[in-house]
């Protein structure tokens, strides 16, 4: 028997939420796009972000979003609305140019920590009159290469950080080819539980990534490289959910514009499904998993772990270590 089917009768006794965290939570969203400009903290963030905030005063946890491989913020507008919208804010920094997107190095995971020092100073400059970020609860996610870059600003070798994350989410993480086109991704060991992030991890994988779109086109989330081994690697607690009938772009926006945006939504393989479900799919992991490890409330992402039928699709496997079942059997 496995440890989630021994959990399960814990698991079981527990309560709902008002709204579910599959739906639009009851914050209205607003964008804020801040270009950059210089390295103080005074001054503008050093990489453009978009920023999605509830409106309505008070102070809310942060999510600190790094988005996938060549491509755009902004593309993601609409699962950073979702999350949100169920009362945090949601940053997204652009990287780098996704023209160039090979030229960032280790210089995206250095932005990325740059970003995150700005915020100390420079995010309540930007917030809408009476809403505040709470930077003690702190979450980070990423997507796709983001979603590497992610794991390597957690682990703090590469970048330095004045602020603390509670959480990381990798949503559907893979490690690129490196310049001589071997599989050697700098975070990756290849070792079982090699990666000490100090803190719990959830990851988010896709059923169809590792698949060809095409003949012609190698996977986007090939098997070897991506949440699969990611969730291997990380030291305990970590959590994975597998969206089965989806692929690694279905939680992008519907057509996003321009070329990149065309070339996103042909080169890796999709699901049959609606986006939105996706984004509703993703957004819900998020959601919940931030407020189980950020703000202490496990009861929705109990509630997913106990009946995944829940979900607006299907989610196999969902595996949790028994870190993380001891983390909720005893909140």
């Amino acid at each position: 028997m496995s440890l989630l089917e021994e959990a399960k009768p814990a698991l079981s006794s527990v309560g709902t939420s008002t709204i579910s965290v599959f739906e639009t939570g009851e914050y209205e969203v607003n964008s804020i796009t801040v270009e950059s400009g210089g390295s103080s903290i005074d001054s503008p963030p050093p990489k453009s972000l978009l920023i999605f905030t509830p409106v309505k005063a008070g102070t809310y946890p942060v999510l600190h979003f790094l988005h996938g491989f060549a491509l755009y913020n902004s593309f993601y507008s609409e699962l950073l609305t979702h999350i949100a919208s169920h009362g945090y804010i949601a940053n997204a920094p652009q990287l780098y140019n996704p023209l160039r997107p090979w030229d960032s190095g280790y210089d995206e995971i250095n932005s990325a920590a740059e970003v995150t020092n700005w915020f100390s100073q420079g995010l309540k400059l930007v917030l809408p009159e009476k809403v505040e970020a709470d930077l003690t609860k702190l979450a980070l996610a990423g997507h796709s290469r983001g979603g590497k870059a992610a794991f390597s600003l957690a682990l703090g070798t590469y970048a330095k950080m004045s602020l603390s994350f509670s959480v990381l989410i990798g949503i559907d993480p893979v490690a690129g080819e490196d310049k001589d086109n071997q599989l050697r991704p700098e975070i990756l060991t290849f070792q079982e539980q090699s990666l000490n992030l100090g803190i719990p991890v959830m990851v988010v994988g896709t059923g169809l990534g590792c698949k060809q779109a095409g003949f012609l086109t190698p996977p986007c989330a090939p098997t070897g490289v991506n949440h699969e081994e990611f969730l291997k690697e990380s030291k305990p607690t970590r959590g994975h959910m597998v969206v089965t009938d989806y692929g690694h772009m279905d939680m992008l926006n519907d057509n996003p514009p321009g070329i990149i945006g065309l070339v996103s939504g042909i080169m890796c393989k999709n699901g049959e499904g609606s986006r939105d479900i996706m984004r509703k799919c993703v957004g819900g992991i998020v959601v919940a998993t931030i407020k189980a490890y950020v703000e202490k409330d496990v009861t929705d992402l109990k509630a997913i772990v106990n009946d995944p039928t829940i979900a607006p699709t299907t989610l196999d496997p969902i595996v949790l270590d028994e870190a993380q079942l001891s983390f909720f059997l005893n909140n």
